[in-house]
């Protein structure tokens, strides 16, 4: 009697949680809304060693009157064979102390256009002055993924790590509840969205805040047209062979 109890209970149980995989909700389209937040007074502080007098004096005054971390706001629009990642440039703008050493990173020069199934990619990148249209492969990462877990936006996320540009760390948390392998900016890649990503070295964040789950209409996907034609390559070396204020934002753009 109590061996048939036992063996009724475990299938009631598989019943149940079969009854839960065919039922669970998976997100394949939708907007979600992520924000970017910069740690200024990292960026801004002056390198061991370095004398320049009116950057120490910029960063004591920054720091004195502003607050640590600057905020932007970004929508990434995605189905299972697309995405298009769209800063909200009303913050951009807003941003008008920026550093001349501070490169790319406290705002957000990227406008992206995933083709996920194709694994190319086309962003619009403001480098200073100029607009460039990058067209290239998606980045290839190596990501190791581990079993460290956490919620974001109300979705169960899993971290992963990865070296990118051979120097910027990178982790990142994903869910496979949204079953299409995407992120915010260039970052794709895992087996579920991307909705958080850290650059700790690099003193910046994107993390996603809310997530609607929507279809999105075709037209709503835009692929950026306006711009100096270049690759990942050809970028590369326009600001390498620039002066020394470009070649210090090179990871940021290239992001």
């Amino acid at each position: 009697m109590k061996n048939s109890i036992t063996i009724l209970s475990i299938l009631l149980l598989f019943g149940v949680d079969k009854a839960s995989a065919q039922f669970a909700h998976f997100t394949n389209h939708g907007v979600i809304e992520f924000e970017k937040s910069v740690n200024m007074f990292a960026v801004l502080k002056p390198k061991e060693g370095d004398d320049n007098v009116f950057q120490k004096a910029y960063y004591e005054k920054y720091r004195s009157s502003q607050p640590q971390f600057t905020k932007f706001r970004s929508k990434l629009l995605f189905d299972q064979n697309k995405s298009y990642f769209l800063p909200n440039q009303e913050d951009n703008d807003k941003f008008k102390g920026g550093f001349w050493g501070s490169g790319g990173n406290p705002t957000q020069i990227n406008e992206v256009f995933t083709n996920l199934t194709q694994g190319v990619f086309t962003t619009k990148k403001a480098v200073f002055e100029d607009n460039f249209i990058v067209k290239d492969s998606v980045r290839k990462i190596d990501w190791k993924i581990t079993s460290e877990v956490r919620e974001i936006a109300g979705y169960n996320c899993r971290r992963a790590n990865a070296l990118i540009m051979d120097s910027i760390y990178v982790v990142a948390f994903y869910t496979d509840e949204i079953p299409v392998s995407g992120g915010p900016e260039s970052f794709t890649g895992l087996p579920g969205m991307i909705l958080g990503v850290a650059l700790p070295y690099e003193h910046v964040t994107w993390f996603a805040t809310k997530v609607t789950d929507m279809p999105v209409p075709d037209k709503d996907f835009v692929i950026p047209t306006k711009g100096k034609p270049a690759t990942l390559k050809s970028l590369k070396e326009i600001i390498l062979q620039a002066d020394d204020y470009f070649k210090d934002s090179l990871k940021a753009f290239m992001l």
